[in-house]
Order: C-alpha cells, then sequence, then structure tokens
C-alpha cells in the first residue's frame, strides 16, 4: 500500500520544496519506489531542482487537472539523479518519478481564476500508487490553508510540518496542527527549518515539542552551502556527508513503515 506523506508550511519561504524533494531523493535511495506531486500549483517549481524544465515537460498537472491527459502521463522517471549521490545505496535500486505543475504564466492565471476539480486530485494520488507501484507518494503542498491543502492532508499517512523559528510561523503552524487533528491524520512530525547557528538546538527542540505536543523528527540549520547551490540540484546528494543531509535522513526515519 503507497504511503502518503504531504510536506505542509502554513507560510511560503521555509524551504518546504527543497525539503520534499530532498526526503523523497532520501526515500529513494534506501531503494524505495518514490513520487513526488507539486501540488502548489500557484506557485510551482520543484521540477527546477531535478533539472526539469518547460523543454523537457510535455503534461503537467494541470493538464491532467482539466482533462488534457491521464495522470500518469503527467509523472516523468527522474531516477537518473539518484547516480549522482557518492553515498553507498542498496543492491535494489530506488526509482523517483515526478508530476510538475505548469509553470507557464497563463496556466497559473487560469488556476487562480477558475480553480480545478481538487476530487479529481485525489483521484490521481490513489491512481498513481497503483499504476506506479509506489512505496511513498510525496505531495509538495500549496502553504496555508485551503481547500486542495485540505484534501492533501486529510489523505496523509504522515503530514511533516516545516516552520522556521519565528512568531508568525510558530501561531500559524498550531492552526495547521489543530485542522490536522481534526482530519485525525495518523502521523504528524516537525521540522524546524532556517535555524541559526546561535541557537541552543536542544532548547529549541523541547520549546518546540512542549508547545505543540509532537515530535521535532529534524531541525536544519540555515546553510550556506544550501544557499550556494541555489536550487541547481539536489542537496543530499551533492552533500551525502553534510549535516543537513544527516537531518533529513533522521526525518526519514520518522516517515518510513
Amino acid at each position: 500500500m503507497t504511503q502518503i506523506v504531504s510536506i505542509h508550511s502554513y507560510r511560503g519561504g521555509t524551504g518546504k520544496s527543497n525539503l520534499t524533494a530532498n526526503l523523497a531523493v532520501s526515500m529513494a535511495l534506501l531503494g524505495k519506489r518514490v513520487c513526488i506531486v507539486d501540488t502548489d500549483i500557484q506557485s510551482p517549481g520543484i521540477n527546477i531542482l531535478f533539472g526539469l524544465d518547460d523543454t523537457k515537460i510535455s503534461k503537467t498537472l494541470n493538464d491532467y487537472l482539466w482533462g488534457r491527459t491521464d495522470v500518469k502521463s503527467t509523472a516523468y522517471d527522474v531516477s537518473q539523479v539518484l547516480k549522482e549521490s557518492s553515498a553507498k545505496q542498496p543492491e535494489k535500486s530506488g526509482s523517483i518519478y515526478l508530476i510538475p505543475s505548469s509553470m507557464k504564466s497563463e496556466d497559473i492565471a487560469r488556476v487562480l481564476s477558475d480553480g480545478y476539480d481538487v476530487e479529481l486530485l485525489q483521484e490521481g494520488f490513489y491512481e498513481l500508487g497503483d499504476l506506479l507501484d509506489l512505496d511513498y507518494l510525496f505531495i509538495d503542498t500549496h502553504p496555508g490553508i485551503n481547500e486542495e491543502t485540505l484534501l492533501a492532508v486529510g489523505i496523509s499517512n504522515t503530514l511533516v510540518l516545516i516552520l522556521r523559528p519565528d512568531q508568525q510561523d510558530y501561531l500559524g503552524t498550531a492552526v495547521v496542527l489543530e485542522v490536522a487533528e481534526n482530519l485525525e491524520v495518523p502521523k504528524m512530525v516537525l521540522v524546524v527549518n532556517k535555524v541559526l547557528p546561535e541557537f541552543d538546538l536542544n532548547a529549541l527542540r523541547q520549546k518546540v515539542e512542549e508547545t505543540y505536543q509532537k515530535t521535532v523528527a529534524g531541525i536544519l540549520p540555515l546553510s550556506n552551502d544550501m544557499m550556494r547551490l541555489e536550487s541547481q540540484g539536489i542537496f543530499c546528494l551533492r552533500y551525502p556527508d553534510h549535516q543537513l543531509t544527516q537531518e533529513f535522513n533522521k526525518i526519514i526515519s520518522h516517515i518510513k513503515v
């Protein structure tokens, strides 16, 4: 049975897409069959991390949601990125697929004005699990609370909620957790991102866990190496021994079943 994992944040700019990409790739490096769906249709772009630009994309999630194609035709096999890693990999090689959303301005404008069939999106998630024989389906959500976010969170086996050590993020995260609890999401974990080096990480973990009564699966320091990469690749593949990559693997240990 495919495990559905939603990566979500209350506000934009938390590093959600980078986290999604790195967690999905880290899982594939363990030999799992993984797919990422970019449901941040209003501000897409996770495909850039995989070197998948407009010249290589013929069908997107938008085409499926607007009835132009079947969902499998929007899935791109990007497993070649796994060969970039110098980390030891299992004998059984994993696979990773990506379903991008359109970055064309006219398509984004149409989504903003007309929306799309959210129930069809849910059908597509379940269909993908069967068609691609997936172990894990990672959903890169749109920040905040809206209809498609509620759907993604509501059907998830695991919700990974990412926040920065910022007062606005703290307040917004409480709202999202309350919604997720009402939707009876089986597992919820927190990830604190962009933490300055002078922070006491143990104290921060204790504060966040006591505030929300949820496990902090990872604390990600603000990284110059991540900023230098400029979304031109997957961090955990370029830096397999980095502290950030170690944290990604810790988060994965909370997701694995």
